[in-house]
């Protein structure tokens, strides 16, 4: 499948690396030249273990390339990725770069034909791709969602990690607007060997959250038992949380 990728941050880039690995045509996209030119030489612009060797991999099978022209990457693509960031601020949610990007995905699918997908990598609150994105696409695109479909696939990625856990998900969430929509996200992923949850939009967004607020209480409550066993003699953090990982309801 034909894939466009917008933004090249972690996500964006190791995910990008990765598709291009089992055999899509994927496209980069990014606003910062010195980053495409970076990536189009096979040079990661941050570190994570065996993406420099990914890049060169798939570049030279010509499986993966990087841009600046956003509109032709979309208009030639099965399936537009968006990864770019949306930080905190303020105690708020920015999705300022989402609504920009969304725009311009519309602009560019104004006058594309055939059925189109544009899935949501980017971490967002409950409810953002089936308002705000979906909302900005057919007003810039001047079509009503059914010429193309909306789906939201959150990143499970670990920094430093993010390569292996890409190539070997632990699981798959597909947030879908409809069942169409859905088997293309399916099928784009069909040879990763994982299960794979369809569900709704807003259900895999909540599942983003839910997964990394669960991930800190365990790294929390981690420390408070480490701090324990420190002042406990006699006693191992690393026995103890062994010893309760052992339980299979965990």
């Amino acid at each position: 499948m034909r894939v466009a990728i917008i933004g090249t941050g972690r996500v964006g880039l190791v995910t990008g690396a990765s598709l291009a690995s089992i055999g899509h045509h994927v496209t980069l996209v990014d606003i910062d030249a010195e980053r495409v030119r970076a990536i189009t030489q096979g040079r990661a612009p941050f570190f994570e273990a065996g993406l420099p060797e990914l890049l060169t991999q798939t570049i030279s099978q010509g499986r993966l390339a990087a841009t600046l022209d956003l509109p032709q990457a979309v208009a030639g693509a099965d399936i537009t990725m968006i990864a770019v960031g949306t930080p905190l601020r303020e105690g708020s949610i920015d999705l300022s770069d989402l609504g920009k990007t969304a725009e311009q995905v519309g602009t560019a699918l104004r006058s594309a034909t055939g059925y189109r997908v544009i899935a949501v990598k980017s971490t967002v609150v409950p409810g953002t791709t089936d308002t705000l994105v979906r909302g900005v696409v057919e007003r810039a695109s001047g079509k009503p969602a059914g010429t193309f479909g909306f789906c939201m696939s959150p990143e499970f990625l670990r920094e430093g990690s993010a390569v292996h856990d890409s190539l070997e998900p632990d699981r798959i969430i597909i947030g879908q607007q409809d069942a169409r929509a859905g088997r293309v996200l399916l099928e784009l992923y069909e040879p990763f060997d994982c299960p794979k949850l369809v569900t709704s939009l807003r259900n895999a967004e909540l599942i983003k959250y839910t997964s990394n607020a669960l991930l800190a209480t365990l790294v929390s409550f981690s420390n408070e038992i480490a701090a324990l066993c420190e002042a406990t003699p006699g006693t191992d953090v690393d026995t103890v949380l062994h010893g309760v990982h052992l339980d299979r309801r965990l």
